[in-house]
């Protein structure tokens, strides 16, 4: 088994045939590693845009990438031809964060007919590595960005060009070489053939916000006396304000509180959180009847 590691460059274009700006596919490049995740054989390909006679300027200075190198690029259809035919068979195909894949599907639909990138099993890089460098110390939460993990797990990239597809690449294999440990990477692949992948993928988490949803579970609504751990009694109607319902409760024992809850839907779960707050006589929000 081989393993590829891919990255796009992509500029912000207006599309005319459907009114809107899309992140058109400017350049390809990425690099394939052997079981041992040496650094066997390298892609790079610029792509002549079939909407735009210009790039950015933004995307120009970050990629190098001008109106004129892009013009004498290749056409997306036989510049994905030619990445197949790179990538070989049996193969794990990676990409720092699951960004880029958002964007092939954007560009597959919209400027490709029936032609699709080359990925039979898949792997968020970023994810993994991110994961590792928590083992290692590193302790913000937020996304890292690729130099910042090379920063980190002090990688050498003196000679690295960011934002440019292919030395992207390379350094996700340094990182990645670095990195490696079979019990928590070989979990993380996915079988981009199994219909659940993609639907996954395209699904998008949101905030309930009406109570009659078919998911709430009403015991969410239900809210125990921070004093006494007893029942408490809702005395006023929900009201939904910036993703949160809230209401007054009473107890028995005397106490008042204001109960909240918020409801995120993700692909697999529900997600549920509930607080206690100070009692609230009067609170200006959309009440939502139950």
């Amino acid at each position: 088994m081989n393993y590829i590691i891919l990255d796009l460059e992509w500029d912000s274009t207006f599309f005319v045939k459907q009114k809107r700006f899309i992140n058109q596919i400017l350049q390809i490049g990425a690099v394939k590693l052997d079981s041992q995740f040496n650094v066997i054989d390298t892609f790079e390909v610029v792509i002549k845009s079939s909407i735009s006679k210009r790039v950015t300027g933004r995307f120009a200075n970050l990629t190098g990438i001008t109106n004129e190198i892009m013009r004498g690029g290749v056409p997306f259809p036989k510049a994905v031809e030619m990445y197949n035919a790179w990538v070989g068979d049996d193969t794990v195909t990676m990409t720092w964060s699951n960004s880029d894949l958002y964007t092939i599907i954007e560009n597959e639909e919209n400027l490709l007919c029936g032609q699709r990138f080359k990925i039979e099993k898949y792997l968020d890089l970023q994810k993994f590595i991110q994961k590792e460098m928590h083992l290692k110390g590193y302790e913000d939460k937020n996304q890292v960005s690729l130099a910042l993990a090379a920063e980190f797990l002090e990688i050498e990239t003196d000679n690295i060009d960011f934002h440019t597809a292919k030395d992207d690449s390379l350094v996700c294999a340094f990182l990645l070489k670095k990195c490696y440990n079979a019990e928590r990477f070989e979990p993380l692949i996915k079988d981009t053939s199994n219909p659940e992948f993609f639907k996954r993928l395209k699904f998008k988490s949101y905030c309930i916000s009406n109570l009659k949803d078919k998911n709430i579970d009403k015991k969410y609504l239900e809210f125990s006396c921070p004093k006494c751990s007893k029942k408490a009694k809702k005395v006023t109607k929900w009201k939904y304000s910036n993703r949160w319902f809230t209401a007054n409760f009473i107890c028995d024992c005397g106490e008042k509180f204001n109960g909240r809850v918020t409801f995120k839907k993700t692909y697999d779960d529900l997600i549920v959180r509930q607080k206690i707050c100070e009692f609230k006589e009067k609170k200006k929000t959309e009440e939502v009847k139950v």
